[in-house]
């Protein structure tokens, strides 16, 4: 790509000979200083904490050819495009440089507070296990032509992703798709065959502002349909409700699955032991005996299974393929102790994810639940009431710990703890600020039947220092306890 192409791009009209060398090549395109190397875009990105514009002399001098920016009249020795907003930008820019290549792709885009990897890695296993190769981009990683990168966000930007998708042989992308990547712009460009709403519950509301901000947000996945493209909507929740009606008055097919008769994938029943669920699919009844737990799981599984039929799986290659699904790492992991308690890690932290995850232990649990979790620093504060009210009615014990801190002091975070112990003064609770510490209490206290769970992380590496030299939960119980 030349730069003279990004006036058409970008749509903006520049006055003849405002720019030199308009013939140049760009080679590579970066919103990261430091990664700049000859002859690359350079793109200015106001951040949350650091805005790009500050770096656009170090970008120049790694040889960046030009710059995209929205400040006005700035005198830089290169080519300089303003805009308005650099994230859309730096979307629509990349796409023409990689020769779009989500555009011959069956594209599948997965939203909601809980639920999305899940549901995501659920819906992937199906399809490749039916002759569908599968890319996915997702919070526990990316898979291209069956190879895994590392992640850093739920949602990378258009950039990461068409840089990754430029040798991809996959038919179907599938793409968890976080409120924060909607409102950043980061997917912008792309067209959606289907988009799926899991659910909508308190998070998030530091960045959004409001419930309302928040759902706003993730709906906007809806508004990138394809002329022909399709909804899948839990319609038990309140939000995804909301969601449905406001699809069918636009005009946009959506298939619902819920509890309600009306459902078009109508969870008709399910029960722990043994693990079965009825799907009710266009008033058949159908059985399946799914490996993973818990209810709210189950609707992960009417959501892909739904997905999947629309795109054409057979009904039973589509059940066989869920009984076979062993879930995702870090969602819900057992293991078991030499004392024969069970530890389940899982990455809940949402009131309603710990909900859902400590009643599926209830559920079948015959001795005691302890549970240990804390609070991320610079987080959303609002909802830690309601976590620990949940956690002290569902457990019959928890523990207070360190989750990350970023950028908050240990010892504001250990105080923070302590007030709020003894705000709430709940009998079953208590603080222990290590974490490993805590998984060695937790686990020497625990005896055959009692169940550990412990949330927040799932298989996310410490950012912190502890005493044992362990690098996650699951490291820790295997360190500390297991068989």
């Amino acid at each position: 790509m030349k730069l003279h192409e990004l006036g058409h791009i970008l749509d903006i009209e520049m006055e003849a000979g405002s720019l030199i060398n308009t013939e140049t090549w760009i080679t590579g395109i970066s919103y990261r200083s430091q990664e700049v190397k000859e002859g690359y875009l350079f793109v200015a990105i106001k951040g949350h904490q650091k805005d790009g514009h500050q770096y656009i002399t170090q970008a120049i001098e790694n040889g960046a050819c030009a710059v995209i920016g929205e400040e006005e009249n700035l005198d830089i020795p290169v080519p300089y495009f303003c805009v308005g907003n650099s994230r859309r930008a730096l979307s629509l820019v990349s796409d023409h440089y990689y020769n779009f290549p989500t555009h011959d792709k069956i594209i599948i885009g997965v939203t909601g507070t809980n639920g999305k990897t899940t549901t995501s890695s659920l819906l992937r296993n199906i399809l490749e296990e039916n002759g569908f190769s599968c890319a996915l981009f997702g919070s526990t990683k990316n898979i291209i032509n069956g190879v895994s990168y590392t992640t850093v966000n739920t949602t990378p930007t258009l950039l990461e992703i068409n840089r990754l998708l430029a040798g991809s042989e996959d038919e179907v992308l599938i793409i968890e798709v976080s409120s924060h990547a909607l409102t950043q712009h980061r997917v912008d460009g792309i067209l959606f065959d289907y988009a799926l709403f899991t659910n909508l519950s308190h998070d998030h509301l530091d960045y959004h502002g409001s419930m309302e901000n928040y759902f706003s947000a993730k709906k906007k996945l809806f508004s990138m349909l394809k002329k022909n493209g399709k909804a899948i909507v839990n319609t038990d929740d309140y939000w995804g409700e909301i969601l449905a009606d406001e699809l069918s008055a636009q005009g946009i097919p959506a298939i619902t699955v819920g509890e309600n008769k009306q459902s078009d994938v109508k969870l008709e029943r399910y029960t722990f032991e043994p693990r079965k669920l009825l799907l009710k699919d266009r008033e058949e009844i159908i059985p399946v005996k799914p490996f993973i737990y818990g209810y709210h799981n189950m609707y992960n599984i009417a959501m892909a299974y739904g997905t999947a039929r629309q795109i054409g799986v057979d009904m039973e290659a589509t059940i066989r393929s869920i009984e076979q699904f062993k879930g995702v790492e870090g969602r819900f992991t057992v293991i078991f102790t030499h004392r024969g308690s069970k530890v389940a890690i899982d990455y809940a932290h949402t009131p309603d994810a710990l909900f859902h995850c400590l009643n599926t232990v209830r559920e079948q649990c015959d001795g005691k639940l302890i549970h240990l979790f804390g609070f991320r620093g610079d987080r959303d504060s609002t909802k830690r009431e309601e976590m620990i009210s949940i956690s002290s009615e569902l457990s019959d014990q928890y523990i207070l710990t360190f989750d990350d801190l970023n950028s908050v002091s240990s010892e504001v975070m250990k105080n923070t703890l302590v007030e709020i112990q003894e705000k709430y003064g709940y009998h079953n609770g208590r603080v222990i600020m290590d974490r490993t510490k805590a998984i060695e209490d937790a686990v020497a206290s625990a005896r055959e039947k009692d169940w550990i769970v412990i949330t927040g992380k799932g298989l996310e590496k410490y950012q912190q220092k502890y005493q044992h030299p362990v690098q996650n939960d699951e490291e820790a119980v295997l360190f500390l306890g297991s068989e």
